[in-house]
């Protein structure tokens, strides 16, 4: 099992990796709306699920993989009627075969956010 860290996400706000390569696969732990230097995006749901992707990017460049080689992904959404916004900016950002997903309306995220990602890929 290798820990996976890098720059070019935020760093974990608790006992968590940023991702852990397995066996050929990459498990991210979910990203929110922070900047790698940890700064909370403003500017709602598109703004926010744009820094996610970017944040996930980064862990699985660091890990050797890319966007391209996600299979699976956990959308955690503070609110449904976002969904539609965060569809537009997610499918900026992955290809057909799009990766299996969940998307799940949440009472509450971390730092209050509207949006965190979570997903697994292959190297």
């Amino acid at each position: 099992m290798e820990k996976i860290g890098t720059a070019d996400a935020p760093q974990a706000i608790g006992p968590y990796s940023q991702a852990i390569k397995q066996a050929g696969l990459v498990f991210c732990s979910g990203q929110i709306p922070l900047t790698p230097s940890g700064e909370l995006v403003q500017g709602g749901i598109e703004s926010e699920t744009r820094q996610v992707m970017q944040n996930l990017k980064g862990v699985l460049e660091a890990a050797g993989s890319s966007l391209s080689k996600v299979v699976q992904v956990t959308a955690y959404l503070r609110d449904m009627n976002d969904f539609a916004a965060f569809n537009k900016v997610y499918a900026e950002y992955v290809s057909e075969p799009y990766p299996a997903r969940a998307t799940i309306q949440v009472a509450r995220l971390p730092r209050d956010v509207a949006v965190e990602v979570a997903c697994i890929a292959t190297t």
